[in-house]
């Protein structure tokens, strides 16, 4: 019971965090009510979808549309509350984050009920994780976050890792889940605080 409770609220929180993150951008680009919807499902589901797809499943919002209604509800979120978060830009960052951290998690518990290994369901809790956002950046015509400078995918990696850091000292999931989604959520904050960046891989000219 504990393990489809955890995965129905984390699914259903990062949902609409996710989908209020993609509205919030596709409203800075003036998108019509339809084309921000599409945009705030679409990273709601993106990665989800990429993640079952490759364990051979049936996508997970094909089976319910409660998602659909997550994303509709993140849609009118945005319209009641345009003007706050459009003042305030660092609105769309905790939302986007909460959706990373949730979704990560996420990933990597239907991962592993796949009976794959530990190292497979950090990759696949990454792309769930950050794949909705890579088909965001692309409908809204931005370069993906992943492939800038900024720690993104590289904090799903790290949540991954502490979670199977926490499965080998035998802590309890109750434990192990939570802590993955507060590792990524610290990665993201200390590395916007500390202002940390990925190195650039530089071409021959520009060496």
């Amino acid at each position: 019971m504990f393990d489809i409770t955890i995965v129905q609220i984390c699914d259903f929180i990062g949902t609409i965090a996710f989908a209020i993150s993609g509205i919030r951008l596709a409203s800075a680009k003036r998108f019509d009510l339809f084309g921000a919807y599409v945009v705030g499902l679409t990273t709601a589901i993106g990665g989800g979808t990429l993640r079952d797809l490759m364990l051979s499943r049936t996508p997970f919002w094909m089976e319910s549309y409660s998602y659909l209604i997550c994303s509709a509800i993140a849609l009118v979120w945005v319209i009641l509350f345009r003007k706050l978060l459009v003042r305030q830009n660092n609105t769309w960052f905790l939302f986007d984050t909460i959706g990373l951290a949730l979704f990560t998690v996420t990933g990597i518990q239907k991962t592993l009920q796949a009976g794959f290994p530990i190292w497979t369901a950090i990759v696949l809790g990454t792309i769930t994780g950050a794949g909705g956002g890579v088909f965001r950046d692309v409908f809204i015509n931005e370069e993906p976050l992943i492939f800038r400078k900024e720690v993104y995918a590289m904090a799903c990696i790290g949540g991954g890792i502490i979670y199977w850091l926490g499965t080998f000292m035998g802590l309890s999931e109750e434990i192990s889940y939570p802590l993955c989604g507060v590792t990524v959520v610290l990665i993201r904050v200390l590395s916007i605080r500390l202002r940390l960046r990925l190195p650039i891989l530089k071409g021959e000219d520009q060496a």
